[in-house]
């Protein structure tokens, strides 16, 4: 149980950290979701949005993140 503990204090650090982040940021960060790459569909009843290349960007941030605190910690 104190393992889990320890995991929901971090997870909820990232949060708040992320959360700044993009309080912050604002309108710095709008190409984020227009990338080339990312799946667009707008038909007259449908859209339909996949940010493909977003996501894999991000999973290698948080990967490389992530890597770096268990490196240190």
């Amino acid at each position: 149980m104190e393992q889990l503990g320890k995991i929901l204090i971090i997870s909820g650090i990232i949060l708040v950290v992320t959360g700044l982040i993009l309080l912050l940021a604002g309108n710095k960060l709008n190409w984020l979701g227009h990338l080339p790459g990312d799946i667009r569909i707008v038909k007259e009843n449908v859209r339909i949005y996949i940010p493909v290349t977003t996501m894999i960007i991000l999973s290698i941030l948080l990967s490389a993140i992530l890597y770096l605190i268990r490196k240190f910690l």
